[in-house]
C-alpha cells in the first residue's frame, strides 16, 4: 500500500471513518495527529511524524486538522495542538498533547511492545 510508511491526512469525514475502519480491522497501533495550520508547534513537529512514519510502516500515522474537521475533533474532544491520541482496536489507549518528541517516541514505542 502507498500509505505504509507516510502520514495519512484525512481532508473529509469519510476519509477520516475509512482510515479509522482499516485501522481497527487490521488491528495495527494508530497515531492520530490532530493540527492545525496555524499552530506552531504543530509545524514544528510535523516532520519528527514524518520520520516516526517512515521508520514504523506497521503503525498508522494519521493526521486532522481540527478547522477542516471540526465535527471530528470535537468528538474526541481534542482542546489542545497538537494532540496526540494513540489508537489501537477502535479504542484509544493513550495521548500525548504538545509537541513534545520525546513523550511521542516513547508512547510510540510503548504501545508497540504491548503488541
Amino acid at each position: 500500500m502507498a500509505e505504509e510508511g507516510q502520514v495519512i491526512s484525512c481532508h473529509t469525514v469519510e476519509a477520516w471513518e475509512e482510515q479509522l475502519q482499516k485501522g481497527n480491522e487490521s488491528k495495527k497501533l494508530m497515531v492520530i495527529d490532530f493540527t492545525a495550520s496555524w499552530c506552531g508547534p504543530c509545524r514544528f513537529i510535523a516532520p519528527f511524524l514524518s520520520e516516526l512514519a517512515k521508520k514504523l510502516p506497521h503503525v498508522t500515522f494519521l493526521k486532522v486538522d481540527v478547522d477542516e474537521l471540526k465535527s471530528v475533533a470535537a468528538d474526541w474532544a481534542v482542546e489542545a495542538m497538537p494532540t496526540f491520541m494513540f489508537v489501537k482496536e477502535g479504542n484509544i489507549v493513550d495521548k500525548v498533547v504538545g509537541a513534545k518528541k520525546d513523550e511521542l517516541q516513547q508512547t510510540v514505542t510503548k504501545h508497540m511492545a504491548a503488541a
